[in-house]
């Protein structure tokens, strides 16, 4: 009985290490799983924070684009206020431009009468040249097609016209009663100052006399100025010194 004792107790001791056994593998099994769903959690975890981060920039992105359209809005509603404010200048213009241009066709008028008279009071040169132009300014004020203001340019384009005639030097052919007969002359006119004539054989000259309205015969001493005026006009030769015969009226 002495030999059975620690026969029971070997047993015994054998039963319990394999309960602690199972159990232990028991825990081990539970602790893999907890460990795998630990794991299976911070994986989703790690997703889920990384898609708030992802969000979150989404969120700031939207805020910035947010900011930058209500900068842009802004400065449109500055240039709608504006371009609203040049509108009713526009419009204010557009009514002023109306009373101007029923103001200014009149004037117009006037200054293209204005200009006939004193062409027709002036030396006569380039007669057909200056009567073309203002039956061009009169025809001109009839169209429709043509605005006031390209109409009243045309008009102060004529005067300046004129104007230049008074400070310039020119030379042109034409014809010109001479003694009774129409001749091909040299014409040489020195501002407004001189007009003389000088025909193609070189043979007769003449100066027209601003108080009777007539052209007078020169010299044939004056012939050789003529001439060389004629080809300083024509850029033959230098500007120099002429010495002619004047009528200028008082």
């Amino acid at each position: 009985m002495k030999g059975v004792k620690p026969l029971i107790l070997a047993g015994i001791v054998a039963a319990s290490a394999a309960v602690h056994a199972n159990d232990l593998d028991k825990v081990i099994d539970k602790s893999s799983e907890i460990n795998i769903s630990a794991a299976q959690s911070q994986t989703k975890i790690d997703k889920i924070a990384d898609s708030m981060q992802g969000r979150l920039q989404q969120f700031k992105t939207l805020n910035k684009e947010i900011d930058g359209l209500a900068v842009y809005n802004a400065q449109l509603n500055k240039q709608l206020n504006n371009q609203i404010e040049e509108m009713e200048s526009l419009n204010l213009s557009m009514d002023q431009v109306s009373i101007i241009e029923r103001q200014i066709t009149p004037l117009m008028m006037r200054m293209i009468t204005g200009l006939e008279q004193f062409v027709s009071l002036d030396i006569p040169f380039l007669q057909d040249e200056r009567a073309k132009r203002l039956a061009s300014l009169k025809a001109m004020m009839d169209r429709a097609d043509i605005t006031s203001s390209e109409k009243f340019r045309r008009v102060l384009e004529a005067y300046q016209v004129e104007v230049d005639y008074g400070r310039t030097i020119e030379a042109y052919t034409s014809l010109l009663d001479v003694n009774g007969k129409e001749r091909e002359v040299d014409f040489l006119r020195i501002g407004r100052l001189e007009l003389i004539y000088l025909t193609r054989d070189g043979k007769h000259a003449g100066s027209y006399n601003t108080e009777t309205k007539t052209f007078e015969t020169l010299p044939d001493s004056t012939i050789s100025q003529i001439n060389k005026g004629l080809r300083i006009a024509r850029k033959q030769l230098a500007p120099d010194m002429l010495t002619l015969p004047v009528h200028a009226a008082e």
